[in-house]
């Protein structure tokens, strides 16, 4: 509740001990260490103001009596309403409007099951890379849904964002911002979601004729790219100069 977690009802638990000699017999509430050990019973009760929610019972006898574990109820039920009333619901009534800073949060993500790899990487090298820039935990089904919790929502955000563009396949005539990775005589290697590069030829690089590749981008540049084709292979082409030419014809008419 102080974390905001909206809990349909609060709950509390108590515990009730037991000691015996003989044909007598105890209970008491909110047992310690030493009554455990020294105890027959650790008869462990959670609940709302509505009933029961969960119970877990250790014995050191061989059994208990309906007597007993009627005496143990009761005296739980009191005890549990004692603490909702008195402690807790005194204290914060209700749970709070704005979850915790503090409490992790989750987005979920459907993807085809077929990209579950492109996503993991090879041994893993791809989702522990989005892990640890994205500060976040990724949890991946076998169906493709996809679970990741972190405890800012941005970076939640972020690492969703990557695995879809991951996920995503590249559509002809879509704009991407990649980065370019490797510099070749005859173009540039540019990629544009993780493990998906494509080539960006020289000829496509700039508006205007260039002589050598490194005169336009280097390694580690950040630039806009149009995906012109995508071959039997899977390749993909790319073009600078088309997304040049289209944000020039923009700002002419606006």
């Amino acid at each position: 509740m102080d974390a905001g977690v909206p809990l349909k009802a609060p709950v509390a638990g108590i515990s009730c001990g037991l000691v015996t000699e003989g044909d007598r017999w105890i209970t008491m509430v909110d047992i310690q260490g030493v009554e455990d050990f020294f105890g027959d019973m650790d008869f462990k009760v959670a609940g709302t103001h509505n009933g029961i929610t969960a119970i877990q019972v250790d014995i050191k006898i061989d059994g208990l009596t309906f007597d007993i574990i009627r005496e143990a109820l009761a005296k739980t039920h009191e005890a549990r309403l004692y603490i909702l009333d008195e402690i807790m619901l005194k204290a914060l009534p209700a749970p709070r409007e704005q979850l915790s800073k503090y409490a992790p949060k989750m987005l979920t993500l459907k993807i085809n099951p077929d990209k579950i790899r492109e996503v993991i990487g090879s041994g893993g090298k791809v989702i522990q890379k989005i892990t640890a820039e994205c500060n976040c935990k990724i949890d991946i089904e076998d169906d493709g849904n996809v679970f990741v919790s972190a405890i800012d929502i941005n970076d939640a955000n972020r690492a969703i964002q990557v695995i879809k563009t991951i996920a995503m396949d590249p559509e002809v005539g879509a704009v991407y911002k990649g980065k370019v990775t490797r510099l070749m005589a005859f173009g540039a290697f540019v990629e544009i979601a993780p493990g998906k590069e494509g080539l960006v030829h020289i000829s496509k690089l700039d508006t205007k004729r260039v002589e050598k590749v490194e005169d336009v981008v280097t390694v580690g540049d950040e630039i806009l790219v149009k995906v012109t084709e995508i071959d039997q292979q899977g390749r993909i082409n790319l073009s600078r100069r088309e997304v040049l030419e289209a944000l020039a014809a923009k700002q002419q008419n606006p």
